[in-house]
């Protein structure tokens, strides 16, 4: 027990090492103000992360819960929708939905429902779990809780049934929203020109089943050689254009021809609707 705890423990060093370590070359250039953006991400009850789950802080690590939680913890609450929402032009919705799940870069890949969710050494690993625990999100989590906290929109978190729906609820409690399926460009070129940022992008494994989700960075997004990018949390293998490994995690990624995001894409959810 004691020298499976302490290789855990080396992992997570090593893991975090090289979280810390890495230097995107990879941006996004936002038309809004931060303030204007995500001024209530900032500071106010959206920055608490101990007000994310729909349980209290301090239930948290209650041990009577491992058994209902197991390794994903706790359910997100469902957040309100931002103060002013209805009077924002939908690019701000978009660039808020980029800018909100960018302030999770550098959570490593975990299958959790809320990103601060750090569960104790005693609590249930999942098996399946290749990276030490810590605090993260899987990939449709992310994007669930992404456009939870943003939006006040909340997805499921389940990527398959998040891939199939035709509405989300939100934004805030006890409301719904039309969910737009985009059939996927027929070029690579026009992924560029179909799809919106915030827009979600899922991905097929090599067997055909549907397993990924990324969110569409877009037109906002700047990386040297010019290559389109995504925010998604995935584990590695994936290199940017410095030809640096890209952590496991949350991360920007590039939206290169020969990656899975493109030759294995599925289809496209849009749940902010274009400009009129």
């Amino acid at each position: 027990m004691i020298t499976r705890l302490l290789l855990s423990l080396l992992l997570f060093g090593s893991a975090l090492q090289a979280q810390n370590a890495y230097k995107s070359p990879y941006s996004v250039k936002f038309s809004f103000k931060e303030e204007e953006l995500i001024g209530d991400l900032l500071k106010g009850p959206r920055s608490n992360w101990k007000d994310y789950a729909s349980v209290p802080f301090g239930e948290w690590y209650n041990p009577s819960n491992e058994r209902r939680w197991t390794h994903y913890g706790p359910a997100a609450k469902h957040f309100s929708a931002p103060t002013g929402l209805a009077s924002k032009s939908p690019q701000w919705s978009r660039e808020r939905i980029i800018a909100t799940g960018m302030r999770f870069i550098g959570y490593t890949y975990q299958h959790h429902h809320v990103p601060d969710w750090d569960p104790p050494a005693e609590w249930p690993r999942d098996k399946e779990q290749k990276s030490p625990v810590g605090k993260g999100l899987d990939c449709s989590n992310f994007t669930a809780f992404t456009y939870n906290l943003a939006l006040g929109i909340k997805p499921t978190g389940e990527v398959k049934a998040q891939s199939d729906m035709s509405e989300a609820g939100g934004p805030g409690p006890s409301r719904s929203i039309p969910v737009k399926r985009i059939e996927l460009p027929k070029s690579y070129e026009e992924f560029m020109t179909t799809l919106q940022t915030g827009d979600l992008l899922y991905i097929k494994n090599t067997k055909g089943a549907l397993s990924h989700v990324v969110l569409w960075v877009g037109k906002i997004g700047k990386s040297p050689d010019g290559t389109p990018l995504i925010l998604d949390s995935t584990g590695t293998g994936a290199h940017d254009s410095n030809g640096a490994e890209i952590p496991n995690g949350i991360q920007l990624r590039p939206f290169k021809r020969t990656t899975w995001y493109f030759t294995q894409a599925s289809h496209v959810l849009r749940i902010i609707p274009a400009d009129s």
